[in-house]
């Protein structure tokens, strides 16, 4: 059969006797011990080109461990739709906040953090759940992670004042921390690299921009038909959704435990409070009564800050098995590609936060036009990942990052330049269409390109025992980097308004923040030009080529000690 008749579609199967392409079991030594034997004919016996045709076939079929088209179908369906409520409950809640505000009586000094703290809690937490995931299973974390959030989704709806909404909040986010990791690594190691491979991560990162979406898009309704409390429950019971497809459908064959894996405890005890504190510090400097001069802005950060500098020595000097593992960063290029990733994934929080507030505050849109504003990129994140999947495998990842970098460059100074209505005299129809419709199109090209990209890029090239630090470093990067623009963008707007007096309008203070996004973008495309990111293609995983090659070794010992005792 040619490579190019194999089916990418769910309903394919697994040839069997070349290459398992269940990740667990990395079989490429055994299965192509006859390219081993061979190896004194004109063949490349490299692992990156062994076998290619056969490679490209695997790439291109349901792995084993889903047994048949359902299967996978539900499987799929799980993760996509635990990324699509991880997002639901970031965006929508700016949506319902003013209401929530005037009910539970929010002081405007607190009413950041309800927002805020799952942020904070998710992003302290991500990396002790992805080594819960290495000890007992990323298939139990990643359901139990869903579990929790259901019960305190449920509680948040049922708050009955301000500190009641913040814990109930944080411990939210407490559930996304366990299963954004586990989530990321259970699709990375049931997929072995190629096209089909590709059109999952594709979809992936597509449904964190419909999860924005739907969150914003219900929250409108919660809003304005009922009540705030529904925004929460409506989003439990897809929560539900989750913990039930996943436990009839996610195989305990895709599994990983690693029974030599440890809780790094010294890890947990620098890196938890540290991210927390100096998280704490960037959400919260912008509103605090003297900016960053305040007394607890300054102190949390340093301590935090200290805390995180005495984490990178535990990690790298001290810990046997760190949380942060230095193979993740061996990679070529890896430590620029983490770089790039945290400014562009502020450069997208910035957009959202801004773009929100913009449309609401200056257009003077209605929660629900403004939902519906946002929907090119819920459908634009559609047709990427049905595209995406089809030309990941074709176009060289570099030239992909760099229309990513110009939409994420466009998305920002969109909005930056948007004429006033009253100096201008344009219709909301024309700012739409000349500027927001456009915007939306560059958000979602920077945004899913990237995430889809890079997620393939950084778990392709790791072993399976470094799967879930990897998922637990792409999703830390994600919302450090929006805590951290957004505390830098805040800042630059605080600054500007006390210079002058106070007197700014919003929406002068809004294009502070977009500024803010269209230097932070270009600064993240110049360097990410530095890096050479090739095809996603059919290939051997991270554990296949490194157990072929020490088979090779092992051959080429074996012969040189049969020569040496040749007579």
């Amino acid at each position: 059969m040619a490579v190019t008749e194999a089916p990418a579609s769910f309903g394919s199967a697994v040839p069997t006797g070349v290459v398992s392409s269940h990740p667990s079991t990395p079989s490429a030594p055994s299965a192509l011990d006859s390219n081993i034997e061979n190896a004194g004919q004109p063949q490349d016996d490299s692992p990156e080109t062994l076998d290619p045709a056969k490679l490209e076939l695997l790439g291109r079929q349901r792995p084993d461990s889903l047994k048949n088209a359902f299967t996978e179908f539900c499987f799929v369906f799980t993760m996509l739709l635990s990324m699509m409520m991880s997002e639901y409950y970031i965006s929508g809640f700016n949506i319902i906040l003013p209401s929530v505000a005037i009910e539970l009586d929010i002081p405007d000094s607190l009413r950041t953090w309800p927002a805020a703290v799952p942020n904070l809690s998710t992003a302290a937490l991500l990396l002790p759940f992805a080594r819960l995931g290495d000890i007992y299973g990323a298939r139990g974390v990643f359901l139990a992670g869903h579990a929790w959030a259901l019960v305190w989704s449920v509680a948040a709806g049922f708050s009955k004042g301000t500190t009641m909404l913040i814990i109930f909040r944080a411990l939210q986010g407490v559930g996304f921390a366990a299963f954004l990791p586990t989530g990321l690594t259970l699709l990375a190691t049931t997929y072995r690299p190629g096209p089909r491979k590709n059109f999952m991560f594709s979809l992936y990162g597509s449904f964190a921009a419909i999860g924005f979406y739907f969150g914003i898009f219900m929250g409108s309704i919660a809003g304005e038909y009922l009540t705030w409390r529904w925004y929460f429950w409506i989003g439990a019971f897809f929560i539900l959704a989750v913990v039930i497809t996943g436990v009839l459908t996610i195989p305990r064959s895709v599994d990983t435990v690693d029974p030599d894996a440890r809780m790094d405890w010294l890890g947990v005890a620098t890196i938890v409070p540290g991210l927390a504190l100096v998280v704490y510090a960037f959400t919260d400097g912008g509103h605090a009564p003297q900016g960053w001069r305040t007394p607890y802005i300054f102190v949390t950060f340093i301590i935090g800050a200290i805390l995180l500098c005495i984490a990178v020595y535990v990690q790298g000097w001290v810990s046997e098995q760190p949380l942060m593992p230095p193979g993740l960063f061996h990679q070529k290029y890896m430590k620029r590609l983490s770089t790039v990733l945290f400014c562009f994934y502020g450069v997208f929080g910035l957009y959202l936060f801004y773009a929100s507030y913009y449309l609401e505050n200056v257009l003077g849109n209605t929660p629900i036009l403004t939902a519906a504003w946002f929907t090119p990129m819920a459908v634009g994140g559609m047709i990427l990942s049905v595209v995406g999947g089809l030309i990941l495998h074709i176009l060289p990842g570099k030239v992909l990052m760099t229309i990513s970098a110009i939409g994420f460059l466009l998305s920002g100074l969109l909005f930056a330049v948007i004429p006033a209505q009253s100096d201008s005299g344009q219709s909301r129809s024309f700012i739409y269409w000349a500027y927001v419709f456009p915007a939306m199109i560059c958000a979602t090209l920077g945004v899913d390109i990237t995430y889809t990209v890079t997620n393939i890029f950084i778990t392709t090239s790791m072993p399976r025992k470094h799967q879930a630090a990897a998922g637990a470093l792409i999703n830390s990067l994600l919302y450090l980097g929006i805590a951290f623009w957004l505390g830098i963008a805040e800042l630059a707007v605080s600054t500007t308004v006390k210079s002058h007096d106070g007197h700014l309008s919003p929406r002068q203070q809004y294009r502070i923040g977009f500024w803010t996004a269209v230097g932070l973008a270009g600064f993240a495309s110049i360097l990410m030009m530095t890096i050479k990111l090739g095809k996603a293609s059919s290939e051997l995983t991270a554990d296949e080529k490194a157990e072929l090659a020490r088979e090779i070794q092992m051959r080429e010992t074996r012969e040189a000690g049969e020569g040496s005792t040749a007579p």
